[in-house]
C-alpha cells in the first residue's frame, strides 16, 4: 500500500472502496452478532440499542420519521423498537410542538443509564483494539464511511 495524498481516479477509488466493503461486512456482522449474543444475556435488543444510542449522540428527543431517516431504517421498525423500549421505561413520548401526530421520543433516566453503562462497557472493550492507529487513521476512516454512506443516502429504506 503505498500512501500519498493525491485523490485517486474512479477506476483505482473503486476497486479500494470495494476494499473497504470486503472488510466492513463482516466487521457489521461480527459486531451485530456479538450484541445479538450479549442481548440474550442482557435484555437488550439491538434495535432498542440503535434508538437509545440516537438519542444519547443526538442530545435532543427525535420524532419516529427522523429516527428512522438518520438510521437508515422503515419508520414501521423505528416504531416497534420505540414501543419495545417506551414499554421498558428507557424511553417516552412527549408533545411535539410542531407537529401534532407526531410525538417526540426523549430517553428516560432508566433509558439514559442504561446506554450510558453500554457505551461505557464498549468502551472498555474497544480500548483492548491497540494497534498503532492514529487519530488520523480514524479520521481517514470516518471520512471515507461518511462519503459512502452519501453515495446511498437516497437508497429508500420503508
Amino acid at each position: 500500500m503505498t500512501e500519498t495524498n493525491e485523490p485517486l481516479p474512479p477506476d483505482a477509488l473503486a476497486g479500494r472502496l470495494s476494499e473497504v466493503f470486503a472488510v466492513l461486512g463482516p466487521l457489521y456482522r461480527r459486531t451485530t452478532r456479538a450484541l445479538e449474543l450479549k442481548e440474550r444475556k442482557e435484555g437488550f435488543p439491538v434495535g432498542v440499542r440503535a434508538v437509545l444510542e440516537l438519542l444519547r449522540m443526538a442530545e435532543r428527543p427525535m420524532t419516529v420519521p427522523q429516527m428512522g431517516r438518520t438510521l437508515a431504517l422503515s419508520r414501521q421498525f423505528v416504531q416497534r423498537m420505540v414501543n419495545e423500549a417506551a414499554g421498558r421505561d428507557l424511553v417516552e413520548a412527549i408533545p411535539n410542538p410542531a407537529h401534532q401526530r407526531s410525538s417526540l421520543i426523549r430517553l428516560t433516566d432508566t433509558g439514559r443509564t442504561a446506554i450510558d453503562a453500554l457505551v461505557a462497557r464498549e468502551s472498555a472493550l474497544l480500548k483492548q483494539a491497540g494497534g498503532d492507529l492514529t487519530a488520523a487513521d480514524v479520521d481517514s476512516c470516518v471520512r471515507v464511511l461518511t462519503q459512502l454512506l452519501a453515495l446511498f443516502e437516497d437508497v429508500d429504506v420503508n
